[in-house]
């Protein structure tokens, strides 16, 4: 039986010492010049002396004209190529690995940053955040080129200064989503209409920098099981996607969109969902899977190993609350993370920033492990958001991320 301390070996016979992985965040931990920080490399090195067996970065973006939020960290020709080899450095003690994602929000990049943003085509935002976001224009045909050579340029960069692979990001509503999504993507050139068509930016980002890494350098890809709207990306496409990725050869598929463990947590059947949407994944590939959403016990995180429904346990918050989470279970000394509910005290405030209080917290508590310091869990929301007011000024009131 497969436990969840086994290693596992990739395609690329890159070696992954257990099946923990830290699924990537929004640290926004970058300087003014989008560089990683001493905060940044001090954090890695914290998760991976915490027994992490893959750390995947956070939100990394190829483009430093298209950036997701404040402080995000930018992978081009630009950047300080030293401070990346420490970044990935840090990321590969303990015997870790690091793959940096790779990412271009598309239209997801908030108006306090991008005053005309582009998308597949010129469909505004919809939902309760939209407000927080310009209207994008349609990317010309060249200009996809041009989004694909950056996401290329950026894995040999990535390469170059010693990350163990990359991951490709198309998942939540970012640029490569908004692609495979009918809602987003109303395009009649190459890049729209069919399946085959919108996941074509995909299928070229793959072996463009296939072509330029070789085979021993691996790549991941993120994907949402279903945007769960009606005209969105569906779970039958996102499924098809997958396949063909398999095909073609990617080395690691991380699926998000679900809780694992508690299905009641999602409303509407989402966890329920995202358990079968999993396993019918993993019936039809032979690429491991990573599954991110809803772990919080060790029983939860075991037996999903045990019983094969998946091949790694993909975690975000519970690594802040407890960076050495894999060191503790080891150990015995893990049982569960217990992730608060924050409130202002108001729940009409509570229900405006909601999602920037969380982001905020987690934001909050990641700086401080940077820092040396221990995590403060707590119930009191105000701390999380003057962290967030300090840091970024006015604009943190602004939403980061789409809600539909």
């Amino acid at each position: 039986m497969t436990t969840i301390f086994d290693s596992l070996t990739l395609k690329t016979n890159t070696t992954i010492k257990n099946r923990f992985v830290k699924a990537a965040m929004s640290e926004t931990l970058g300087d003014s010049k989008y560089q990683p920080t001493e905060q940044t490399i001090s954090l890695y090195q914290a998760w991976a002396n915490g027994g992490t067996g893959l750390l995947i970065t956070g939100n990394v973006m190829v483009d430093r004209n298209a950036r997701g939020e404040f402080g995000n960290i930018v992978v081009d020709h630009n950047q300080n190529y030293d401070l990346l080899k420490k970044w990935a450095q840090a990321g590969t003690t303990n015997d870790t690995k690091i793959f940096l994602q790779l990412n271009h929000p598309g239209k997801q990049s908030p108006k306090t940053i991008t005053k005309q943003p582009v998308a597949p085509s010129a469909v505004p935002m919809t939902g309760s955040n939209s407000f927080a976001f310009n209207s994008p224009r349609a990317l010309s045909h060249a200009e996809i080129k041009q989004i694909i050579a950056k996401f290329v340029d950026a894995a040999v960069i990535a390469q170059q200064t010693g990350f163990s692979g990359v991951e490709i990001h198309a998942a939540h509503g970012y640029l490569l989503n908004q692609f495979l999504s009918p809602h987003d993507n109303q395009r009649s050139d190459e890049y729209g209409g069919s399946l085959e068509n919108r996941m074509r930016v995909i299928t070229e980002i793959y072996q463009g920098i296939r072509e330029k890494v070789g085979r021993n350098f691996p790549i991941a890809l993120k994907i949402n099981s279903s945007d769960f709207r009606p005209d969105g990306f569906s779970e039958e496409d996102s499924l098809k996607v997958i396949q063909k990725m398999d095909q073609l050869g990617i080395d690691l598929i991380e699926i998000s969109g679900g809780n694992y463990e508690n299905p009641k947590m999602q409303g509407i059947g989402k966890g329920a969902f995202f358990i079968d949407y999993a396993q019918k994944v993993k019936q039809t590939i032979k690429t491991p899977i990573i599954v991110t959403g809803g772990f919080n016990t060790a029983n939860g995180m075991e037996s999903a190993i045990q019983n094969n429904e998946t091949d790694f346990i993909g975690l975000a918050r519970p690594l802040v609350m407890v960076p050495d989470l894999p060191n503790q279970l080891k150990w015995g000394n893990f049982t569960s993370v217990k992730l608060n509910h924050l409130t202002t005290g108001s729940k009409k405030l509570d229900k405006k920033v909601g999602s920037l209080i969380g982001l905020s917290f987690y934001q909050q508590q990641m700086s401080r492990i940077a820092e040396g310091k221990k995590v403060q869990p707590t119930t009191n929301a105000w701390g999380a958001l003057l962290f967030s007011l300090r840091h970024q000024g006015i604009s943190a009131l602004m939403p980061q991320r789409n809600k539909e």
